[in-house]
């Protein structure tokens, strides 16, 4: 009778814990449904939404720190935008390279607002408290909009986002090129590798001769040079020996002539006239007209003095 009393005494006590225990461990381990995002996406096919009403649009890429560094500042404007009456969206740029030509996006996180289908560039910091009060304090009004062929909607834009999508488009390719890039087998690479370094030596050794031979012609032009150098330095000395001998030569003639002229004027007595007969004046210009010695010691040392200079020419 005790052990059929304390059964159900137990089964309700057993009963009661278990039904505490999951009252206490429910509310920490039960799953919480995932918050939605107010952030819509934008894409080439929808970017026209933000023609119509009042936009925040964030471009951004996956991979940029200043990027995620704003993501949670963006979705809490996002929150709010139902307050503040206005849609936030975001564009990835490596997901859509033609929708960021349109907006011509150069640097990482970009900022646009747009009103009516009229686009201004935001350049604060994108935090939640600045872009709260440039929605609220309509500082938007005092940007230049985006008009003319800056519009994102201009045909010149439009043409900026085919653009962007086709470089798009070939950066794909390249990096599966990449994926499917076959390296060449070792012995071909190694092949490969000592042909073009034979190649590189031969090009060396072709450079080198013809740094050699260019060496050679200029020795030799100098030498041909210095040649004729030498030769024309043997004419010139050629051509002063003849004229010095021409000059002796000449000196000679006269020495010679004045000689002979004295010796024809010879002593006084054929002719009967004696030399007291002869007029003062006349034998004054006899006197004046036979060749002084001292004149004659002059033209020989001058005579000397070149055969001198000219031997040490020839030395």
């Amino acid at each position: 009778m005790a052990g059929g009393r304390c059964g159900p005494q137990l089964t309700a006590l057993l009963a009661a814990w278990i039904a505490a225990v999951a009252a206490t461990a429910g509310p920490e381990e039960a799953a919480l449904p995932p918050e939605q995002s107010r952030v819509q996406p934008m894409t080439a096919s929808n970017w026209t939404l933000v023609m119509e009403g009042e936009w925040m649009l964030k471009f951004y890429a996956p991979w940029c720190p200043s990027c995620q560094q704003t993501d949670s500042e963006w979705e809490a404007f996002a929150k709010n935008g139902e307050i503040l009456q206005i849609s936030v969206g975001k564009v990835d740029v490596i997901q859509e390279p033609g929708l960021s030509g349109r907006f011509f996006v150069t640097t990482l996180p970009a900022f646009f607002h747009a009103k009516d289908g009229i686009f201004r560039r935001y350049r604060g910091p994108g935090i939640f408290e600045d872009l709260q009060n440039y929605i609220l304090e309509k500082k938007w009004q005092s940007v230049e909009p985006l008009t003319g062929w800056k519009s994102p909607a201009s045909l010149t834009m439009s043409g900026m986002a085919g653009l962007f999508s086709i470089s798009g488009k070939i950066w794909v390719l390249v990096v599966i090129s990449e994926c499917f890039y076959v390296p060449l087998p070792r012995h071909l690479s190694e092949r490969s590798e000592q042909n073009r370094r034979s190649e590189e030596a031969h090009r060396a050794e072709q450079l080198q001769d013809a740094e050699e031979e260019k060496d050679d012609s200029n020795e030799e032009e100098n030498k041909d040079s210095l040649v004729d150098d030498e030769e024309e330095k043997e004419d010139l000395g050629d051509e002063d020996e003849a004229e010095e001998e021409e000059e002796e030569d000449n000196l000679a003639a006269g020495v010679d002539e004045e000689r002979s002229e004295a010796n024809d004027q010879g002593p006084p007595g054929e002719d009967g006239v004696t030399r007291e007969e002869v007029e003062p004046e006349e034998a004054e210009e006899g006197i004046s007209e036979q060749p002084c010695p001292a004149d004659t010691e002059v033209v020989e040392d001058s005579l000397r003095q070149r055969k001198s200079q000219h031997a040490d020419k020839g030395l």
